[in-house]
């Protein structure tokens, strides 16, 4: 279903094969955190979406659990608010990421924020994976 969708808007998306539940239940049981359904439903079809130049648009789920255990326990970079309240789970090719907000009970908002590397701040940017992905290749996503 998605890997379709995403071919009708454009065919600059190449895909991996897909994760396997126990696969994306080990991200969340490493990053005690909820992952949304859009989210699942995406990597359960194709571990990963990579857009032109092979910018990862969305990560597989070992990257995600990488980037985002990187992210969390680094402490030289003490100077960026915690990462414990964000989800990473794609790139924007110039060093901000995109993520998902995460409650404190360990439940990722479906809206998607882009963290800015430069000053830590955190936008705004789509309510969901699916728009998040729309508005990127329509170039609707200023960062």
């Amino acid at each position: 279903m998605w890997k379709e969708h995403l071919h009708s808007i454009s065919k600059e998306y190449t895909f991996s094969p897909p994760a396997s539940g126990d696969d994306i239940a080990k991200v969340e049981d490493s990053l005690q955190v909820t992952l949304p359904l859009e989210l699942k439903e995406i990597l359960l079809e194709t571990n990963g979406v990579r857009a032109i130049y092979d910018l990862g648009l969305i990560w597989s789920e070992d990257r995600i659990k990488n980037e985002n255990r990187h992210y969390r326990d680094d402490h030289s970079q003490d100077y960026y608010m915690p990462f414990d309240h964000l989800l990473f789970f794609g790139e924007s090719g110039i060093g901000d990421l995109f993520a998902f907000p995460v409650t404190g009970d360990g439940t990722c908002r479906d809206d998607v924020f882009v963290w800015n590397h430069e000053n830590d701040s955190r936008k705004w940017v789509a309510p969901s994976v699916s728009k998040y992905l729309e508005w990127t290749l329509e170039g609707k996503i200023k960062i």
